[in-house]
């Protein structure tokens, strides 16, 4: 050793004496004022201990110098022991070669510098903000980027979007997170920022607006996840959700407005479609209605026109057989009905005058119950 405790007290002269017996870390030995001691009597006391396990209360020699070595290999290999924990995953890696993976629990792997482990977390859940920074509690809106939320629909107009993405290191591939990404919150960023606007340039800024909203959000989540695979980026994208889709500030406004007349007019053209599933099937029930009645009147006056023409034709049939008797009974019937309830006086037709009538309707009749009687004494005031 350079030094010995026997007499020099190191290179910095005695110990305990005044002026050249101080060491540059102060004076030596406990002092009175409850000052710490320094690093010459650490360093002393050190020595002491480590003679007590050499052979022969010295630390020269060969053995020694093996022991020595010895010891410090262990302590250097048991610095390989490394701990995992449930949310990580252990990343072995010997002179900077990935050589495999380790769960939970207590490893091994070579030490530093052969070895080292990298132990990222795969259960947090870490989100992105694009298009707009939050507070610093989390509640609301610090500023827009309006650089990141300016997007160009596929109708050619502006819209601002504002959106979240979480994820997480995938577990099943954490050397690739570890190993191909170099700025992971920028890469995703970039990503997700690429494929929203990927997906606003395919449709309407109506749509988007209004009711696309959803299939937005996970079409883009899609589209980042393929992308990211691509990359070997060993990333999950679990969410990705649109915090604000909205017209540009300047013409925000104009937008409400023409929003707000669509709506209008979607409520007019629904009032008028209730109206005419109302008096569409009134009109039409309407139609059926008077086209059947005007089939049933035409059944019936076809029907009455056949019955006449068949009964004129028996009738013809029979004027042939007995032209006189046809001409004669057809008089009296015709007669009979024309004459019927009127008042008639009968002429000879020789010239002898009036011929006597006996109107048989008024001869007197036999008494009837009085119910019956009185029924017919109104009808023949009726007459």
């Amino acid at each position: 050793m350079p030094w010995s405790n026997q007499s020099g007290g190191g290179p910095w002269g005695q110990r305990g004496g005044s002026g050249g017996g101080k060491s540059p870390w102060g004076s030596g030995g406990q002092q009175g004022n409850g000052a710490p001691p320094d690093l010459e009597d650490i360093l002393r006391r050190g020595q002491d201990r480590l003679k007590d396990f050499m052979p022969g209360g010295s630390i020269g020699g060969g053995k020694g110098l093996l022991v020595l070595i010895l010891g410090a290999i262990i302590i250097w290999l048991l610095t390989g022991i490394y701990t995992v924990r449930p949310n990580e995953v252990g990343i072995n890696m010997r002179l900077g070669r990935f050589t495999g993976a380790s769960g939970e629990g207590l490893n091994y792997n070579w030490p530093y510098p052969i070895g080292r482990v990298i132990k990222p977390n795969v259960t947090e859940q870490q989100r992105i903000e694009v298009g707009y920074r939050s507070t610093p509690s989390g509640q609301g809106r610090a500023r827009d980027i309006l650089e990141e939320s300016l997007m160009l629909t596929g109708d050619e107009n502006i819209i601002d979007i504002d959106f979240d993405v979480v994820w997480q290191v995938n577990p099943a591939r954490p050397q690739d997170f570890v190993f191909n990404l170099q700025n992971p919150e920028g890469t995703i960023k970039s990503v997700g920022e690429s494929a929203m606007r990927e997906v606003i340039g395919r449709r309407k800024i109506q749509n988007v607006l209004t009711t696309e909203q959803a299939s937005v959000a996970q079409e883009v989540r899609q589209i980042m996840q393929t992308t990211l695979d691509a990359y070997g980026a060993g990333v999950l994208v679990n969410v990705v959700q649109l915090q604000a889709a909205q017209p540009p500030a300047e013409v925000r406004q104009a937008f409400f407005d023409v929003n707000a007349a669509q709506q209008d007019a979607v409520r007019v053209q629904n009032e008028a479609e209730t109206f005419a599933s109302r008096v569409v099937p009134e009109a039409r029930g309407d139609a059926a209605r008077t086209v059947q009645q005007a089939e049933a009147y035409r059944e019936q006056a076809v029907a009455d026109a056949t019955g006449q023409a068949s009964r004129f034709s028996q009738i013809y049939e029979a004027y042939k057989l007995a032209p006189a008797v046809s001409r004669e009974r057809m008089f009296l019937e015709t007669m009979e009905r024309v004459m019927n309830g009127v008042d008639k006086v009968i002429i000879d037709q020789n010239g002898q005058g009036i011929v006597p009538y006996l109107p048989l309707t008024q001869l007197p009749r036999p008494p009837q119950p009085q119910g019956q009687g009185a029924a017919t004494g109104q009808q023949g005031a009726t007459r």
